[in-house]
């Protein structure tokens, strides 16, 4: 119960790691605001969750700012007050065009950008003032390991990967700027994750046999269970002494 009489608004709490991490926080204790646009996947969340009435479902689309500012006044009126924000809301742009950048469509490149790290920029910007009003609070960001290292033929999505990486300068900056306000903002640098987005991985028996290598504490890909843990801890005041870091939870990926 590290997270008792907090509260914490969760992106991307639809399914996979946002979930995860949503269910985490209320079985440590912290009530919930669940974001995201897929309001079926908000409530089976909600139903999931083992405490329905420490969450609260609030569908809203991350790339658009005027209802992320309108989520976020109706999230923190529920609430009262804002200790925690997890940004787990992103997505693969392959469908949009994504790849390697010869071959990244201009769609492709600014979509991606717009869903994993513009989204996130307006996430901060609107809940920044009610982190301020609480003297204090906890940022936690969503990176992945093409972040931090490169990627080959398996993995070429570069404007995923620029904001990923994008995510970290930003992530980095905010923690200096408001660290004498004691709001700690982090990163977490997942590798593969069993989720709906990584579904593509999944199916290719090429990439599961490169596991062994890629990932070789396991061999295996990690649960959202594993990178809800990390938010966990990220979000408590264990944690009351860390801020600017980038956590890989990745089975070693990015110890290569």
């Amino acid at each position: 119960m590290r997270l008792a009489g907090k509260t914490a608004i969760v992106t991307g709490a639809a399914s996979g790691i946002g979930r995860a991490v949503a269910h985490r926080f209320l079985a440590e204790g912290a009530r919930v605001v669940g974001f995201d646009r897929d309001g079926a996947g908000l409530s089976e969340t909600h139903l999931l969750g083992g405490a329905p009435e420490m969450f609260i479902p609030i569908v809203c689309d991350l790339t658009d700012p005027l209802q992320v500012e309108q989520a976020v006044s109706e999230a923190v009126g529920r609430l009262h007050r804002l200790d925690v924000v997890f940004n787990g809301a992103g997505a693969s742009g392959r469908r949009w065009g994504d790849g390697p950048v010869d071959s990244c469509t201009i769609e492709g490149w600014q979509r991606t950008l717009n869903v994993n790290l513009t989204s996130i920029f307006f996430m901060c910007r609107a809940t920044m003032p009610h982190l301020l009003a609480s003297r204090g609070g906890s940022i936690i960001n969503l990176g992945s390991v093409l972040g931090l290292v490169g990627g080959d033929a398996d993995f070429a999505t570069h404007a995923y990967a620029a904001a990923k990486a994008g995510i970290i300068g930003l992530s980095r900056a905010m923690a200096v700027y408001y660290a004498p306000h004691r709001i700690r903002v982090n990163v977490i640098a997942p590798g593969l994750i069993a989720t709906p987005m990584s579904r593509r991985a999944q199916e290719s028996e090429h990439i599961r046999q490169r596991l062994a290598q890629l990932q070789p504490l396991t061999g295996a890909m990690g649960t959202p269970d594993d990178v809800a843990a990390a938010a966990a801890y990220l979000a408590s005041d264990d944690a009351a002494f860390v801020t600017g870091i980038v956590l890989p939870v990745d089975g070693g990926w990015t110890a290569w």
